[in-house]
């Protein structure tokens, strides 16, 4: 009996048994390994309770135990001590922390836009109000009486203006070659009050306006400044208008369900596994950020051209376009314009009689009238040199500098938030730090970082989008940021886009420039030419309806007195 025992335990511990025994161990060991690399080790759920009472809800919700896999939608589908309640919770707490992490992200572009409109808003209009008190007290001191008769002229001209530059529909060329004429028609009766000169008589007056040139090159010089000034100044602060409309709207992202899902499984589906202290990797977070924000990094492009075109028109705000050194002398230019006629009033009135006939006496002596012997009132010439500019340091162009390192720095902002969301600390890893959240577990995320815009996320790993859907927000916005930026551009070249064709009926009739209460005229220089000189005609003719009753009244009662003394 032993030996047969001994035998067969001898026939048990071959070596051919032996190495099936080791080989069949190595095989139990490395299933073990395999499931264990597949299957999340077991998780002590009240360190998730603990972690999700910490977040403020019910520790009461947590289950005891693991839970199979399945029953969580989005933290599933290993087993977890997460359930659906929570999983609910999660998705509500993530939809807040995301709205509240593109609030915050976009904080500083809203807030620029908001307080760099009012900057500049305010700057304009305190110009054009220090500009006609400054004209109205000057013009007291030089012309007295006279000029606080017909004051109301000026007052027409600035109220023009600002109607213009706060969105009024005024046509500015139209508006000072009007004014223009005006001025003549009641220059002309003030120089030759001892005629009877009828409506009909002015009318005539009027029509020989571009071969008279009755106030030398002066029109013409003005209304290319004023016009081009205000058309910069108003364009540049309707453009602020649209990107703070367009930054607070954008800014307003309404999550899709892929994307709630998506951002719940970054954020907090690691708590279902123990791991609430890992953060998302980054390149996790960056995809899950781009599926999310797909449609807003389309934004992009229009946003980039509407940035560069505003950065453009800075250069007309402290350059050629300087509304600063075009308002500031406006008084003393007009005052010129004024001295220029009355210097040639007789070679005028000599020139209008020929052409419009002898009018008929008035039958009252100057004496009668009480006309003064002299117009004694000029303004000294101004120097160009001291007028302020952007560049020299004035307040607009300190406005100027800041706006525009802002416009550069916000250029690429809408493709730029998930990078910009992604770098802080308290939302990812650190780039190239692998012990992060992957979504799964801890370890290195392995999918490749997608491209910005939504034609790039048909294949996003973390959120679902439809990109054969294109947010209907989004279009809109960049619909309006495409027509901002094409007037941004006409503005640069000195043209409001609204009156590019003054023959037009449909924009001459009172405007769609936009200019509330000036239009002004061409040029710089103050070179006094000979009344019949061609050139000019059309640009006087074209600018004489609506100012002129207000600058006319003004200046005429000096010119008439100097005149008639002279007569």
């Amino acid at each position: 009996m032993i030996r047969m025992a001994s035998g067969i335990k001898r026939h048990e511990i071959s070596p051919e048994r032996v190495m099936l025994a080791v080989f069949a161990g190595v095989c139990f060991l490395s299933v073990v390994r395999v499931s264990s690399a597949v299957d999340l080790p077991a998780v002590n759920c009240s360190l998730v309770t603990d972690a999700y009472s910490s977040l403020g809800f019910s520790p009461a919700d947590v289950p005891n135990a693991e839970t199979p896999g399945g029953h969580p939608r989005v933290c599933g589908p290993q087993k977890t001590c997460c359930n659906t309640v929570m999983e609910e919770n999660f998705n509500h707490r993530s939809t807040r922390d995301f709205e509240k992490l593109i609030d915050d992200t976009s904080e500083e572009l809203r807030n620029t836009f908001m307080t760099r409109h009012k900057r500049f808003d305010g700057f304009f209009l305190d110009l054009l109000e220090r500009t006609e008190q400054s004209q109205n007290e000057m013009f007291i001191r030089t012309y007295g009486k006279p000029y606080m008769q017909n004051a109301e002229v000026f007052q027409s001209l600035f109220a023009e203006l600002k109607r213009y530059y706060t969105g009024g529909n005024v046509n500015l060329e139209e508006m000072l070659n009007d004014f223009w004429t005006h001025l003549l028609e009641r220059m002309f009766q003030l120089l030759n009050s001892q005629y009877v000169i009828t409506e009909d008589y002015l009318e005539c007056i009027s029509k020989y306006m571009e071969e008279l040139k009755p106030f030398g090159d002066y029109p013409k010089k003005l209304k290319s400044q004023v016009t081009r000034a205000f058309v910069a100044a108003r364009t540049f602060v309707q453009g602020l208008v649209v990107g703070r409309e367009v930054a607070n709207r954008v800014s307003k992202v309404t999550m899709s369900p892929a994307c709630i899902d998506g951002f719940t499984k970054m954020l907090y589906c690691s708590y279902c596994n123990g791991l609430s202290t890992l953060k998302p990797c980054k390149n996790y977070c960056l995809n899950v950020l781009k599926g999310c924000l797909a449609n807003q990094a389309d934004l992009d492009p229009e946003w980039s051209k509407y940035t560069d075109a505003m950065l453009l028109l800075t250069e007309r705000l402290e350059g050629p376009f300087n509304i600063e050194s075009v308002m500031e002398p406006i008084d003393v230019k007009i005052s010129e314009a004024i001295m220029y006629m009355q210097e040639n009033s007789i070679q005028l009135s000599y020139q209008v009689f020929q052409g419009c006939g002898q009018p008929k006496p008035s039958g009252m002596s100057r004496t009668a009238r009480g006309v003064p012997d002299t117009f004694s009132g000029r303004f000294s010439p101004y120097n160009p040199e001291e007028l302020p500019t952007a560049a020299a340091g004035s307040r607009l162009g300190r406005l100027v500098g800041d706006i525009k390192e802002k416009l550069r720095q916000f250029r690429k902002f809408w493709s730029w938030i998930p990078e910009g969301i992604c770098q802080e600390e308290h939302v990812a890893a650190v780039d190239g730090d692998d012990d992060c959240w992957n979504g799964v577990s801890r370890g290195r995320y392995v999918p490749e970082v997608l491209k910005d815009g939504l034609t790039h996320q048909v294949n996003n790993p973390e959120v679902g989008v439809d990109i054969t859907r294109p947010d209907t927000l989004i279009r809109h916005q960049i619909a309006a940021l495409r027509a901002m930026t094409n007037k941004l551009k006409n503005a640069y070249d000195g043209n409001d886009i609204y009156f590019q064709d003054s023959d037009d009926d449909s924009s001459t009739s009172g405007s769609g420039s936009g200019c509330s209460e000036t239009c002004v005229t061409e040029s710089d220089s103050f070179i006094t030419q000979a009344p019949r000189e061609e050139a000019e005609k059309r640009d006087e003719a074209s600018s004489a309806s609506s100012i002129r009753s207000s600058l006319l009244l003004l200046v005429l009662s000096p010119l008439v007195v100097s005149a008639l003394v002279l007569r």
